[in-house]
This record gives structure tokens, sequence and C-alpha cells, in this order.
């Protein structure tokens, strides 16, 4: 199956990312130990300034968006690409500490808002009823690009130089300035209409609904941080299955988002669908913990293997239907003219899963063994059980496109 889809503003978008994500999968495998083993920095400040960087990212997304609402999301998505460009070069320049951080909060902002723009530009440009195969279009694509380079990334890490690392910078940033110019042939995208007297200038921040199912995708999302880190140290310090696992799984993982994130996204086309799929997604994800737990349960090295491998396919396949599920509930639900800042908002639980999911995985999972698997499990089920609810809540406030005709439903705010 391509990662690519029709030609036109869809395919220009997913080329953007494809060519972005080169340079950014080599820069995740490489830039910890360039800031330790070439700047010095230890461990625990590189974790605070990354922790620190994440932090400002969220608080930057929902008026980095807004800018994208207020300027035009074309515009914006290439400047912030460009700005995206030279936080990732400063990095080259930093010697202590404090720059290191200063740095970080940059770059995570620049990456935060650029994906609040992209993803108004992605409004802009499709229609509503293409938006989420053409988002799961973007999500294989952006997989297939961060495997080829980490794969890259690997060949510096063997040489372990200076030059290597530096090699990997200067491609993280070759990625994003042609990322602005191919966004540069999309076509223009206005801004958005001016905001009616007394309407605030951030109105999701007051979108109480919309703060709710934000905060439901936002605890799905610590799947994220599971597969990358979570799962790995359970592996190696919980079970009897042999090291290869470890890449076996993110291999699993990154093939499948790759292979199948479009066609699981194809059965979502409606707020009702993406509610289901979303629930669906909250079992998958209990059932995947479950299974996690059970591989430490004192069986052999290959039958470990063997469980863990099962539960990493429960876990991608309710990674990929809550993916699904959430992008379209996230435009189905921003008004028009304000998908910048609603973004911005809905995607910042990224953000968060990046900040705060390492302390609380691995707390859950290597303190808690079994009883922690549950209780992150039953939180993926309460929040995926939740969602339906949620979304209605929220529906009942606006006018939407839902179920294939307009429905207008009469506002109550």
């Amino acid at each position: 199956m391509s990662v690519l889809p029709q030609p036109g503003p869809p395919r220009v978008l997913a080329l953007a990312q494809l060519i972005n994500s080169f340079g950014d999968g080599a820069f995740y495998v490489t830039s910890a130990l360039y800031f330790t083993r070439v700047v010095g920095l230890s461990a625990t400040e590189v974790g605070f300034g990354l922790t620190a960087g994440w932090a400002a990212g969220f608080l930057a997304s929902v008026p980095l968006g807004a800018l994208a609402d207020r300027r035009g999301p074309k515009a914006t998505a290439v400047v912030l690409a460009l700005a995206t460009a030279a936080a990732v070069g400063a990095f080259v320049f930093i010697g202590s500490f404090v720059a290191f951080v200063l740095a970080a909060c940059v770059y995570a902002s620049m990456q935060c808002g650029l994906s609040a723009a992209r993803q108004a530009l992605l409004a802009a440009l499709v229609d509503q009823a293409d938006r989420t195969a053409t988002r799961a279009y973007l999500q294989s694509s952006t997989n297939a690009g961060l495997a080829v380079g980490a794969a890259l990334g690997g060949l510096a890490l063997y040489a372990d130089t200076r030059g290597a690392y530096l090699a990997v910078f200067a491609m993280d940033v070759a990625g994003f300035l042609a990322a602005a110019l191919l966004l540069l042939r999309l076509p223009p995208t206005p801004p958005g209409p001016a905001r009616s007297k007394g309407e605030p200038r951030l109105a999701v921040l007051r979108d109480k609904p919309y703060a709710l199912v934000s905060l439901l995708n936002l605890v799905m999302q610590l799947h994220i941080p599971m597969i990358g880190l979570a799962i790995p140290l359970w592996i190696v310090e919980r079970t009897q299955a042999p090291s290869w696992t470890v890449s076996g799984l993110l291999v699993l993982n990154t093939v499948s988002v790759v292979l199948l994130q479009v066609r699981v996204a194809r059965r979502v086309t409606s707020l009702t669908s993406a509610s289901r799929t979303v629930r669906y997604a909250g079992v998958l994800l209990l059932a995947s913990c479950g299974v996690f737990a059970f591989s430490a349960a004192g069986t052999g090295p290959w039958t470990a293997a063997l469980i863990l491998l099962g539960a990493a396919a429960l876990q991608v396949l309710g990674e990929m239907m809550q993916a699904s599920g959430a992008w379209e509930i996230s435009f189905a639900l921003a008004p028009d003219g304000k998908h910048g800042q609603y973004q911005g908002f809905f995607g910042s639980g990224f953000a968060v899963a990046r900040m705060i999911g390492p302390l609380v995985l691995t707390t859950l999972v290597l303190s808690g063994g079994t009883l922690g698997w549950l209780v992150l499990g039953g939180a993926f089920l309460t929040a995926g059980l939740a969602m339906g609810p949620a979304v209605r809540w929220a529906a009942a406030d606006r006018p939407l496109e839902a179920d294939g005709p307009q429905v207008l439903v009469t506002a109550r705010r």
C-alpha cells in the first residue's frame, strides 16, 4: 500500500511530512548521545531540558495555532518550518546547560506550533469527508520516514564522532527547509474571519466540552511513551525474553502503522464511528496491558517473546484505532476558521505525553508490576468509554457535518 495519497494538496502535505521525518528519525535516535558525549551534559540535565522544552511546547501550541488562523495556515506553517530548522541548527552551537534548555524550549515550541499549523492547513485544503483519511496517509508517511531516518541515525551512532552527529543535525535542518519549500507549492489559504465583538482571542480555552475531549485523548496518548520507553525497560528488567525483542516490537509497531493506518482510518467516517473506534481502542489497549503483564510470568525466553509480540500487536492496533478516531473528532468539533487554535489545543496532549509520560509509565509499570499494568489499562479503557458521551456533549453545542448530511444543532453557549 502506498504511503502517499492522491495527487494534489494531500500528496504535497504527505511529501512534506515524509521528507521532514527522515531528519527527525535520525535526530531522535542520536540527539541524547550528542548532548551527553559531545556537549558534555549529564543524562539528568538532558532529561530536565527536554521536559522543560515540551512544557514550553504545550504552552505555545494554542497561541501559535491561533496565529495560523489569523495569518493563514500556509504562511504560518512555512515560517514555523523555517523557525524549527533554525532551532535544530542552534543545537550545534550550544555549550552549556542553560543554552541547551533555551534551545530545547524554542525547538519544542516551534515543533508544536508547526503541527497545529499543518493541521489547520489540512483542514483548509481538504474536504471534511476526506480529512481523517488524509491524516492517516500523513501518519503512515511520517512513520516510514522516521524508520528510514532512525536507520541513518544508527550509522551515526556506530561512527560515534562529532562529525557524524553534526551530519544528522544538518540532515534534520535540510528536512525542515525542504518541507517549507514543498508547502509553498500549496494553494493560498486566507486567514480566518475576524473575531466578532466580545469573542475571546483564544476561544478554545473556554470550550469546556472540547477541553474534556482533549483531556481524554491525552490519557489515550500515553501509549506513545509506552512503546518507546516503558515496554523496553519492562522487557529488559522483568522478562526472560531475548534482547532483540525490544527492536522487534518497535519494528512491528512502525511497519504496522505504515501498512495499515490508512486501512484502519477508512472505517472512521463520522463522529459516531469515531467514538466507537476510540472505545474499541480502549478495550484493545487494556488487553495489551494485561498481556504485557503476563509476559513476566516466569516463562522461557521464546515463550516470553511470543507473548510480547502478541501484546505489541494488540497495542499497535489500539494505537491506530485511537489515532483514527481522534483525528475525526478533533477536526469535526473545531469551528471553521479556528482550526489552528483548536488543533493546537488538541495536539498539545502529545507534548504533555512526552513530558510526563516517561515518569508516569515507568513508575506504574516498573514499580507497580502487574497491578501497574492493569491500572494503566484501566485508564485507557475509562478514557475510551468516556469519549462517546464527551463527544455528544461537544457536538450539542455547534453546527456539524455528521453522519453524511450537515446537521445543525442549536447552540447552547
